[in-house]
């Protein structure tokens, strides 16, 4: 017999899909359709909620981010340097605050350390570890931050590596500089104060050199900066900035207090300056010190410089960040105005360590030039500034305290001592 086929489920009537005659025909959806309602009205509650607190409610910005009334924000490229580092305790000692970019490619994050113990109150330093040549990473750090100014140092800076080097001198001094002015001018950053050399001045006919004297720079250090002053000078025809140009002769010395010096990386010794290499040799890093080009036309024959010290160069950054002006540029010479050789340099540095420092002379480094000195008086009369640390001794005397104590740079002190 047959199964019967009352007891089978009868085939359901063909339905509508849309969702609402389905839940209607069907009710047991009904709750679940309710319940969907219920968790988006309150979902959408909670945004309108949150969007409609008052700015009180939500995480404060940083105050590297807005420009505050009173305080001048300063960019700080290359502060992990020699020069940068102090002109970043500088500032930070006058009450700016102070970003510091740094690839540390030639700076010490040790210097940065010492500044953030020195400055640990909240928004007064921040370092941010980026490269200059990354115009994306550039552009990210001006969108994230408020600058007011920017004080230009970060350049790789020897002459003789930069004979060896020229493609790699050009590009981090000319094309980085083009970096951080596009950013400057995306974001209306209006202040620029640019850390340029007397090597763009080459070897001049005579001396001292001033202002006017023609740049016909002799090396691709020299070159590079001048490229970059070009640049620069040229831009601020088309914007309504404050430029300060600043060509500096010979950097000696440290910070007086014993804070911060100069710790160039072990390979770069052989291209560094003289007054590294002389603290080297007194303490016995290196066998001697080596003297190159003793037949120039001068009176011993050695080259002659104008040595700065970095606390009066810093001096000099720092006033002319305070009289820049807005569509105005101004070119300065920052030195003593006095030429010393490098027998003088030599026999100072002696004195100073204490030291029977041994002397090789060997021939000339390329791209060297025989005698340069500055005439300081345009940066004295529209600045105020004089150099105030020209003791030869005295500024070798407070490098060398600072070498002493720090024989491996800003790393762990050494046992021994001298």
């Amino acid at each position: 017999m047959l199964p019967s086929n009352r007891n089978r489920q009868q085939p359901r009537a063909g339905r509508s899909w849309s969702f609402s005659e389905m839940d209607i025909l069907d009710p047991k959806r009904k709750p679940r359709f309710l319940s969907k309602i219920v968790v988006l009205a309150f979902l959408t509650a909670m945004c309108i909620l949150m969007l409609t607190q008052p700015p009180c409610h939500r995480s404060p910005p940083s105050v590297f981010s807005v420009h505050e009334p009173g305080v001048t924000h300063v960019l700080v490229t290359g502060g992990a340097g020699y020069i940068g580092s102090h002109a970043a305790l500088r500032l930070l000692t006058d009450s700016y605050r102070v970003t510091i970019v740094d690839n540390l490619s030639r700076g010490n994050i040790g210097a940065i350390k010492v500044l953030q113990n020195l400055f640990p109150r909240p928004g007064r330093l921040q370092f941010i570890h980026a490269d200059l040549g990354d115009a994306k990473s550039v552009n990210r750090i001006f969108s994230e931050n408020a600058f007011d100014a920017v004080m230009h140092f970060a350049a790789v800076a020897y002459v003789g590596e930069s004979t060896l080097e020229p493609l790699r001198y050009y590009h981090n001094i000319t094309s980085n500089t083009l970096v951080v002015l596009e950013a400057m001018a995306a974001h209306g950053v209006k202040t620029l104060i640019y850390s340029s050399t007397c090597a763009t001045y080459g070897e001049p006919d005579k001396m001292p050199i001033t202002e006017e004297t023609p740049q016909v720079p002799i090396n691709p250090y020299g070159k590079a900066k001048k490229m970059a002053e070009e640049i620069i000078l040229d831009f601020s025809k088309s914007r309504d900035l404050a430029v300060m140009i600043l060509r500096y002769f010979n950097v000696i010395g440290s910070d007086p207090e014993g804070r911060l010096g100069e710790a160039p990386r072990p390979e770069l010794r052989e291209h560094g300056r003289i007054s590294g290499a002389c603290f080297d040799a007194a303490l016995g890093i290196i066998p001697g010190l080596k003297v190159k080009g003793t037949d120039y036309e001068t009176p011993d024959g050695t080259c002659v410089r104008d040595y700065i010290d970095v606390t009066d160069l810093v001096d000099a950054h720092v006033k002319a960040l305070g009289k820049a002006k807005p569509g105005q540029v101004g070119i300065y010479n920052v030195g003593t105005g006095k030429g010393r050789s490098v027998k003088e340099f030599v026999d100072a540095c002696k004195k100073a360590t204490g030291a029977d420092i041994k002397i090789d002379y060997f021939s000339r480094r390329p791209g060297d030039y025989a005698e340069v000195y500055s005439d300081p008086t345009k940066i004295n009369r529209e600045l105020n500034w004089t150099a105030q640390r020209t003791d030869l001794l005295e500024s070798l005397g407070v490098a060398w305290r600072w070498q002493k104590h720090h024989r491996t740079g800003y790393g762990p002190p050494l046992a021994a001592t001298i």
